[in-house]
Protein backbone atom coordinates (compact mmCIF):
# COMPACT_ATOMS: atom_id res chain seq x y z
CA UNK A 1 0.00 0.00 0.00
CA UNK A 2 2.63 2.50 1.12
CA UNK A 3 4.33 1.54 -2.64
CA UNK A 4 1.01 2.33 -4.41
CA UNK A 5 1.14 5.43 -2.15
CA UNK A 6 4.09 6.91 -3.17
CA UNK A 7 3.45 6.61 -7.06
CA UNK A 8 1.22 9.27 -8.78
CA UNK A 9 -2.69 7.22 -8.04
CA UNK A 10 -3.55 8.80 -12.01
CA UNK A 11 -1.11 6.58 -13.00
CA UNK A 12 -2.02 3.42 -11.62
CA UNK A 13 -3.57 0.63 -13.70
CA UNK A 14 -7.23 1.67 -12.99
CA UNK A 15 -8.02 -1.90 -12.11
CA UNK A 16 -5.15 -1.75 -8.99
CA UNK A 17 -6.50 1.85 -8.05
CA UNK A 18 -10.15 0.75 -7.92
CA UNK A 19 -9.52 -2.19 -6.22
CA UNK A 20 -8.24 0.02 -2.94
CA UNK A 21 -11.21 1.70 -2.02
CA UNK A 22 -15.15 3.08 -2.72
CA UNK A 23 -15.53 5.47 -5.75
CA UNK A 24 -14.93 8.51 -3.35
CA UNK A 25 -11.61 7.38 -1.86
CA UNK A 26 -10.08 6.82 -5.06
CA UNK A 27 -11.32 9.14 -6.84
CA UNK A 28 -9.95 11.83 -4.30
CA UNK A 29 -6.45 10.03 -4.66
CA UNK A 30 -6.48 10.13 -8.41
CA UNK A 31 -7.43 13.83 -8.47
CA UNK A 32 -5.00 15.06 -5.87
CA UNK A 33 -2.20 13.18 -7.70
CA UNK A 34 -3.56 14.46 -11.14
CA UNK A 35 -3.08 17.81 -9.48
CA UNK A 36 -0.28 17.51 -7.63
CA UNK A 37 2.23 20.66 -8.64
CA UNK A 38 -0.34 22.12 -10.70
CA UNK A 39 -1.35 25.87 -10.10
CA UNK A 40 -5.01 26.23 -9.32
CA UNK A 41 -6.57 28.53 -12.00
CA UNK A 42 -5.76 32.11 -12.15
CA UNK A 43 -9.53 32.98 -12.65
CA UNK A 44 -11.77 34.16 -10.25
CA UNK A 45 -15.78 33.77 -9.49
CA UNK A 46 -17.92 36.55 -9.34
CA UNK A 47 -20.65 36.84 -6.77
CA UNK A 48 -24.64 36.93 -7.03
CA UNK A 49 -26.35 35.47 -3.77
CA UNK A 50 -24.38 33.76 -0.47
CA UNK A 51 -24.16 30.15 -0.68
CA UNK A 52 -21.98 28.85 2.23
CA UNK A 53 -18.88 29.27 3.51
CA UNK A 54 -15.57 27.47 2.33
CA UNK A 55 -11.48 27.34 4.16
CA UNK A 56 -9.60 29.56 2.74
CA UNK A 57 -7.83 28.27 -0.05
CA UNK A 58 -3.84 30.66 -0.40
CA UNK A 59 -4.61 33.13 -3.60
CA UNK A 60 -8.65 33.65 -2.43
CA UNK A 61 -9.35 37.30 -2.29
CA UNK A 62 -8.88 38.63 1.03
CA UNK A 63 -12.72 41.02 -0.13
CA UNK A 64 -14.53 37.36 0.47
CA UNK A 65 -12.58 36.52 4.04
CA UNK A 66 -15.44 36.29 7.12
CA UNK A 67 -13.91 38.75 9.38
CA UNK A 68 -16.32 37.92 12.16
CA UNK A 69 -15.79 34.60 11.87
CA UNK A 70 -12.35 34.47 12.40
CA UNK A 71 -12.82 37.07 15.01
CA UNK A 72 -14.73 34.76 16.95
CA UNK A 73 -12.91 31.32 16.82
CA UNK A 74 -9.86 31.75 14.97
CA UNK A 75 -10.79 30.31 11.49
CA UNK A 76 -10.15 31.65 7.93
CA UNK A 77 -13.14 30.79 5.83
CA UNK A 78 -14.42 32.66 2.43
CA UNK A 79 -17.98 33.50 1.36
CA UNK A 80 -18.93 31.66 -1.14
CA UNK A 81 -21.74 32.13 -3.50
CA UNK A 82 -24.40 30.47 -5.83
CA UNK A 83 -22.29 31.96 -9.22
CA UNK A 84 -19.01 32.19 -7.75
CA UNK A 85 -17.99 29.99 -10.59
CA UNK A 86 -15.40 29.82 -13.77
CA UNK A 87 -18.16 28.03 -15.80
CA UNK A 88 -20.78 25.39 -15.41
CA UNK A 89 -19.95 21.62 -16.97
CA UNK A 90 -22.02 18.87 -16.99
CA UNK A 91 -20.91 15.43 -16.88
CA UNK A 92 -23.41 12.75 -19.48
CA UNK A 93 -22.55 9.50 -18.46
CA UNK A 94 -23.68 6.03 -20.19
CA UNK A 95 -25.10 3.16 -17.75
CA UNK A 96 -26.80 0.92 -20.56
CA UNK A 97 -26.26 -2.75 -20.33
CA UNK A 98 -23.47 -2.54 -23.41
CA UNK A 99 -20.96 -0.58 -20.90
CA UNK A 100 -21.20 -3.20 -18.07
CA UNK A 101 -19.01 -5.93 -20.19
CA UNK A 102 -14.91 -6.41 -19.63
CA UNK A 103 -12.93 -8.98 -22.56
CA UNK A 104 -11.15 -9.63 -19.25
CA UNK A 105 -11.54 -10.21 -15.62
CA UNK A 106 -8.24 -8.72 -14.66
CA UNK A 107 -9.75 -5.25 -16.21
CA UNK A 108 -13.18 -3.01 -15.18
CA UNK A 109 -16.07 -3.24 -16.83
CA UNK A 110 -16.56 0.00 -19.15
CA UNK A 111 -19.20 1.15 -16.74
CA UNK A 112 -17.10 1.29 -13.90
CA UNK A 113 -14.07 2.75 -15.33
CA UNK A 114 -16.46 5.15 -16.47
CA UNK A 115 -18.10 5.81 -13.53
CA UNK A 116 -14.59 6.28 -11.53
CA UNK A 117 -13.77 8.54 -14.74
CA UNK A 118 -16.98 11.06 -13.92
CA UNK A 119 -16.27 11.14 -10.59
CA UNK A 120 -12.49 12.16 -10.95
CA UNK A 121 -13.88 14.93 -13.64
CA UNK A 122 -16.57 15.88 -11.24
CA UNK A 123 -14.00 16.20 -8.04
CA UNK A 124 -11.55 18.12 -10.74
CA UNK A 125 -13.97 20.51 -11.87
CA UNK A 126 -15.37 21.43 -8.76
CA UNK A 127 -11.46 21.75 -7.32
CA UNK A 128 -10.99 24.51 -10.17
CA UNK A 129 -14.06 26.33 -8.57
CA UNK A 130 -16.73 25.29 -11.68
CA UNK A 131 -19.77 24.21 -11.21
CA UNK A 132 -20.87 20.83 -12.23
CA UNK A 133 -23.45 18.55 -12.67
CA UNK A 134 -24.43 15.25 -13.41
CA UNK A 135 -26.75 12.92 -16.10
CA UNK A 136 -27.22 9.51 -16.25
CA UNK A 137 -29.08 7.74 -19.13
CA UNK A 138 -29.96 4.17 -20.48
CA UNK A 139 -32.65 3.80 -22.08
CA UNK A 140 -33.87 6.61 -20.63
CA UNK A 141 -32.32 9.31 -18.55
CA UNK A 142 -31.79 8.07 -14.83
CA UNK A 143 -30.11 11.08 -13.13
CA UNK A 144 -30.67 14.51 -13.39
CA UNK A 145 -28.15 16.71 -11.02
CA UNK A 146 -28.16 20.39 -11.98
CA UNK A 147 -24.52 22.05 -11.84
CA UNK A 148 -23.36 23.46 -8.58
CA UNK A 149 -20.13 24.42 -7.47
CA UNK A 150 -21.06 23.99 -3.58
CA UNK A 151 -19.17 21.46 -1.64
CA UNK A 152 -22.31 19.48 -0.79
CA UNK A 153 -22.52 18.68 -4.66
CA UNK A 154 -19.62 16.21 -4.61
CA UNK A 155 -21.52 13.95 -2.15
CA UNK A 156 -24.81 14.28 -4.41
CA UNK A 157 -22.75 13.14 -7.42
CA UNK A 158 -21.18 10.45 -5.34
CA UNK A 159 -24.40 8.93 -4.47
CA UNK A 160 -26.06 9.13 -8.00
CA UNK A 161 -23.14 7.26 -9.37
CA UNK A 162 -24.01 4.19 -6.79
CA UNK A 163 -27.23 4.60 -8.32
CA UNK A 164 -28.69 1.31 -10.63
CA UNK A 165 -29.39 1.53 -13.81
CA UNK A 166 -28.24 -0.59 -17.01
CA UNK A 167 -31.36 -0.98 -19.39
CA UNK A 168 -30.99 -1.72 -22.65
CA UNK A 169 -30.75 0.76 -25.07
CA UNK A 170 -28.66 3.80 -24.78
CA UNK A 171 -30.66 7.22 -25.01
CA UNK A 172 -27.64 9.08 -25.88
CA UNK A 173 -29.53 12.23 -27.33
CA UNK A 174 -31.54 12.57 -24.65
CA UNK A 175 -29.09 12.49 -22.06
CA UNK A 176 -27.50 15.16 -24.36
CA UNK A 177 -30.46 17.17 -23.94
CA UNK A 178 -30.82 17.21 -20.65
CA UNK A 179 -27.47 18.75 -19.99
CA UNK A 180 -28.23 21.38 -22.29
CA UNK A 181 -31.54 22.45 -20.85
CA UNK A 182 -29.35 22.28 -16.94
CA UNK A 183 -26.67 24.72 -18.75
CA UNK A 184 -28.32 28.39 -19.06
CA UNK A 185 -25.44 30.18 -20.31
CA UNK A 186 -22.14 28.72 -22.13
CA UNK A 187 -20.26 25.75 -20.53
CA UNK A 188 -19.32 22.65 -20.82
CA UNK A 189 -20.79 19.07 -21.75
CA UNK A 190 -18.70 16.11 -21.14
CA UNK A 191 -19.94 12.54 -22.69
CA UNK A 192 -18.26 9.27 -21.35
CA UNK A 193 -20.01 6.33 -23.78
CA UNK A 194 -18.72 3.46 -25.25
CA UNK A 195 -20.80 4.87 -28.37
CA UNK A 196 -22.76 2.21 -29.15
CA UNK A 197 -25.49 3.89 -30.37
CA UNK A 198 -27.62 5.85 -33.47
CA UNK A 199 -24.37 7.88 -34.34
CA UNK A 200 -26.80 10.53 -36.61
CA UNK A 201 -29.05 11.39 -33.89
CA UNK A 202 -26.04 11.78 -31.35
CA UNK A 203 -24.62 14.51 -34.18
CA UNK A 204 -27.84 16.17 -34.34
CA UNK A 205 -27.72 16.96 -30.91
CA UNK A 206 -24.07 17.46 -30.35
CA UNK A 207 -24.54 20.36 -34.05
CA UNK A 208 -27.25 21.97 -31.39
CA UNK A 209 -25.21 22.19 -28.35
CA UNK A 210 -22.29 23.86 -30.04
CA UNK A 211 -24.43 26.08 -31.85
CA UNK A 212 -25.62 27.26 -28.62
CA UNK A 213 -22.05 27.86 -27.38
CA UNK A 214 -21.82 24.86 -25.69
CA UNK A 215 -17.95 23.45 -25.42
CA UNK A 216 -18.48 19.42 -26.11
CA UNK A 217 -16.01 16.54 -25.43
CA UNK A 218 -16.21 13.09 -25.89
CA UNK A 219 -14.87 10.98 -24.30
CA UNK A 220 -15.08 7.10 -26.15
CA UNK A 221 -14.85 3.87 -23.59
CA UNK A 222 -13.51 1.00 -25.35
CA UNK A 223 -12.51 -2.23 -23.38
CA UNK A 224 -8.83 -3.72 -25.71
CA UNK A 225 -10.69 -6.38 -26.66
CA UNK A 226 -13.19 -4.39 -28.75
CA UNK A 227 -10.69 -3.02 -31.08
CA UNK A 228 -8.28 -6.22 -31.21
CA UNK A 229 -10.22 -9.48 -31.06
CA UNK A 230 -8.32 -11.20 -29.28
CA UNK A 231 -9.97 -14.68 -29.01
CA UNK A 232 -8.84 -17.75 -30.97
CA UNK A 233 -11.95 -20.07 -30.80
CA UNK A 234 -15.72 -20.31 -31.99
CA UNK A 235 -17.99 -17.78 -30.20
CA UNK A 236 -21.56 -16.91 -30.00
CA UNK A 237 -21.69 -12.58 -30.46
CA UNK A 238 -24.27 -11.35 -28.45
CA UNK A 239 -25.49 -8.05 -28.81
CA UNK A 240 -25.94 -7.09 -24.92
CA UNK A 241 -29.11 -4.76 -25.44
CA UNK A 242 -30.87 -6.07 -28.32
CA UNK A 243 -30.24 -9.64 -27.26
CA UNK A 244 -29.26 -10.41 -31.40
CA UNK A 245 -27.01 -13.76 -31.23
CA UNK A 246 -24.48 -14.26 -34.07
CA UNK A 247 -22.08 -17.43 -34.01
CA UNK A 248 -19.04 -17.57 -35.75
CA UNK A 249 -15.38 -18.61 -35.98
CA UNK A 250 -13.37 -15.53 -34.64
CA UNK A 251 -10.24 -16.44 -36.82
CA UNK A 252 -12.20 -15.73 -39.33
CA UNK A 253 -14.05 -12.69 -38.98
CA UNK A 254 -10.92 -11.11 -37.09
CA UNK A 255 -9.80 -8.76 -40.23
CA UNK A 256 -12.79 -7.94 -41.30
CA UNK A 257 -14.01 -7.20 -37.25
CA UNK A 258 -10.79 -4.79 -36.59
CA UNK A 259 -11.14 -2.95 -39.74
CA UNK A 260 -15.04 -2.44 -39.16
CA UNK A 261 -14.09 -0.67 -35.85
CA UNK A 262 -11.40 1.03 -36.91
CA UNK A 263 -13.72 2.70 -39.81
CA UNK A 264 -16.41 3.31 -37.09
CA UNK A 265 -13.96 4.85 -34.84
CA UNK A 266 -12.80 7.16 -37.32
CA UNK A 267 -16.21 8.13 -38.70
CA UNK A 268 -16.87 9.54 -34.75
CA UNK A 269 -13.56 11.41 -34.91
CA UNK A 270 -14.47 13.26 -38.15
CA UNK A 271 -17.91 13.92 -37.65
CA UNK A 272 -17.18 15.26 -34.31
CA UNK A 273 -14.36 17.26 -34.99
CA UNK A 274 -16.42 18.79 -38.17
CA UNK A 275 -18.67 19.83 -35.47
CA UNK A 276 -16.04 21.54 -33.50
CA UNK A 277 -16.43 18.90 -30.55
CA UNK A 278 -13.35 17.26 -28.85
CA UNK A 279 -13.27 13.49 -29.66
CA UNK A 280 -10.71 11.11 -27.45
CA UNK A 281 -10.71 7.67 -27.88
CA UNK A 282 -10.00 6.18 -23.86
CA UNK A 283 -9.42 2.23 -23.01
CA UNK A 284 -10.40 0.65 -19.66
CA UNK A 285 -6.45 -0.14 -19.80
CA UNK A 286 -5.30 3.04 -19.60
CA UNK A 287 -4.26 4.87 -15.99
CA UNK A 288 -7.02 7.75 -15.42
CA UNK A 289 -4.59 10.36 -15.55
CA UNK A 290 -4.79 9.85 -19.60
CA UNK A 291 -8.31 11.10 -19.93
CA UNK A 292 -8.15 13.79 -17.16
CA UNK A 293 -4.96 15.38 -18.78
CA UNK A 294 -7.28 15.40 -22.32
CA UNK A 295 -10.61 16.41 -19.78
CA UNK A 296 -8.51 18.91 -18.49
CA UNK A 297 -6.70 20.67 -21.16
CA UNK A 298 -9.65 20.71 -23.23
CA UNK A 299 -11.81 22.96 -19.92
CA UNK A 300 -8.15 25.24 -20.17
CA UNK A 301 -8.86 26.21 -23.87
CA UNK A 302 -12.41 27.64 -22.27
CA UNK A 303 -12.00 31.92 -22.99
Amino acid sequence: METMRARRADMIDPATIAALGHIELVARWIVDGFLAGMHRSPRKGFSVEFAEHRPYQPGDELRYLDWKIAARSDRWVVKQYEEETNLRASIVLDVSRSMEWTGSPARLTKLAYAERLAACLALLFLRQRDAVGLIRFDDSVRTVLPPRARSAQWKRIVTALNEGGSGRASRAPEGLEAAGRQITRRGMIVLISDLLVEADSVLRVVRGLRGAGHQVTVLHIMDPAERELPFSHDAVFIDSESELEVPASVAEVRAAYRTTVGEAIDEWRSALSASGTAYELISTDSPFGVPLRRAFAARQRLP
